[in-house]
């Protein structure tokens, strides 16, 4: 018997600075979806799709993981018995804001919460967090989380990679400029790292932004195994893990095994010793600036 992952993908319109109306309707869809294919593992949810952002409201939505809405996960995930990746949210602690990713198991303990780790600087505010997250659904396989803009940078699912991990949970807020280009970048995590890659997006108008949707599913070869339109949908998919132990071993495409090549060869990248990023040539000719306002100053266009 192989080793199967069965995920329900939710990409449904967010309510801005709305956490009551989010999170009901998460769990009402979620609850139709898992009543329908009574096998499903996990269950997975879009970035920010829990307060939905709001420049007036997002610092007064932080709450603590675990708290009251990770409560409410909890018990859904113990009355189905399924792994509830709940998107994410804003989450308080330390004195700090992140945007953080919490997954609750079947027994409705709380087994992972990655905090995004690239805010999409200078527009997303919340902190930075500084670790790379797994976990493991018992006789299935290793999970991989990482939040939207995370996955632009290939080391962090690189590094997931190394970590064991067979399946990477994007959740995503993708807006219409860039969703085009996040497709590609979806089959090329994928591909590159050998592993399953599951992009799960929000849809709809969000205040100033027009969500891209497309929500997909990518194998261990880069193919897509499964691909929504624009607008709300709900899918469920069956994913055979034993794709990836095969990709990993004789590699993608039954002959690029990136990984085992990238042990082989132990090069040394110059970028990546202590202290050698902030030499390097691109950065000597670039202005850095995180500050929205100094960002603002920057952008100003003048009109003939």
């Amino acid at each position: 018997m192989g080793k199967y992952l069965s995920v329900v993908m939710v990409q449904m319109d967010i309510a801005p600075g709305d956490t009551e109306a989010n999170v009901s309707r998460m769990l009402a869809i979620a609850g139709e979806a898992v009543a329908d294919f009574p096998w499903v593992n996990l269950v997975c949810f879009s970035e920010l799709v829990v307060p939905g952002f709001s420049a007036a409201t997002w610092q007064k939505q932080a709450e603590p993981i675990p708290g009251p809405t990770t409560d409410r996960f909890a018990e859904f995930a113990k009355k189905n018995g399924v792994y509830v990746c709940g998107g994410s949210m804003f989450e308080k602690a330390d004195g700090k804001i992140y945007n953080s990713a919490p997954v609750l198991a079947p027994d409705g303990s709380l087994v992972a919460n990655h905090r995004k780790m690239f805010p999409w600087r200078p527009v997303e505010p919340s902190e930075p967090g500084t670790e790379f997250t797994v976990f493991d659904i018992p006789d299935v396989g290793r999970i991989g989380l990482c939040i939207c803009y995370d996955f632009w940078f290939p080391e962090v699912c690189r590094q997931l990679t190394w970590m064991g991990a067979e399946v990477i949970l994007h959740p995503t807020m993708t807006p219409y400029p860039m969703g085009a280009a996040e497709r590609i970048i979806c089959q090329a995590n994928a591909v590159q790292n050998q592993v399953y890659f599951v992009s799960v997006a929000g849809s709809g108008l969000h205040g100033g932004l027009g969500l891209y949707g497309c929500s997909c599913i990518v194998d261990p070869d880069g193919k897509l195994v499964e691909e929504m339109g624009h607008n709300e949908a709900v899918t469920q998919t069956v994913l055979d893990l034993d794709k990836v132990a095969l990709a990993q071993e004789y590699g993608a495409l039954a002959g690029l095994p990136t990984m085992k090549h990238l042990l082989e060869y132990n090069h040394k990248f110059p970028m990546y010793q202590e202290g050698n990023l902030a030499n390097g040539e691109f950065y000597k000719k670039r202005t850095m600036s995180n500050d929205f306002g100094t960002y603002v100053a920057r952008r100003q266009i003048k009109l003939p």
